[in-house]
């Protein structure tokens, strides 16, 4: 499968790649991208698991007005062009949704004997910008609307993991 990166395009240097990016994650084929994310490989989301090898969360930014989206599209919501830009973002925002499931499908890591926390990160990049994952490291009673969170990463099927964790916990 040929991804491509007409969509996701990536901010650091002219080959499209970040600046930083080791050898090891230069050596990610499309194959490979595909096997450690089945189903999620597309030419729009390639680059976005490219900077989650790397422990990056990217998202989405137009190149022509600065406006970020996501999830991750070809052509940009508020002025319809085509140069968006996968681009880190600091992770940092405030819990704006929680929704704690007491069952699901069966997924690596998550035990619904405890209800499983599910939120949506307002992100400090932009009024509206907003990323869903989980919390971690803090009881279900303290992950609450309007809370601060920092970006955290933790490996669920052999591939870093972007999670939150509330602002100011220290890592265990």
């Amino acid at each position: 499968m040929n991804v491509g990166n007409a969509g996701g395009r990536t901010a650091g240097s002219m080959n499209n790649e970040p600046a930083d990016m080791s050898v090891a994650d230069a050596d990610v084929s499309d194959e490979e991208l595909c096997s450690l994310f089945p189903g999620a490989v597309d030419r729009d989301s390639a680059a976005h698991l490219r900077g989650r090898l790397r422990r990056r969360l990217l998202i989405n930014r137009c190149a022509e007005c600065g406006t970020w989206h996501a999830p991750p599209k070809p052509v940009c919501p508020s002025c319809l062009s085509e140069h968006v830009v996968a681009t880190p973002v600091s992770g940092a925002g405030t819990i704006f949704m929680a929704v704690f499931l007491h069952q699901g499908p069966p997924a690596e890591g998550v035990d619904y004997s405890t209800p499983y926390p599910v939120v949506t990160v307002e992100l400090d990049e932009q009024p509206g910008l907003r990323y869903s994952s989980t919390v971690v490291g803090s009881p279900n009673e303290e992950i609450q609307i309007g809370r601060r969170v920092e970006l955290d990463w933790i490996m669920r099927g052999n591939v870093p993991t972007p999670v939150f964790r509330l602002a100011g916990k220290s890592r265990a």
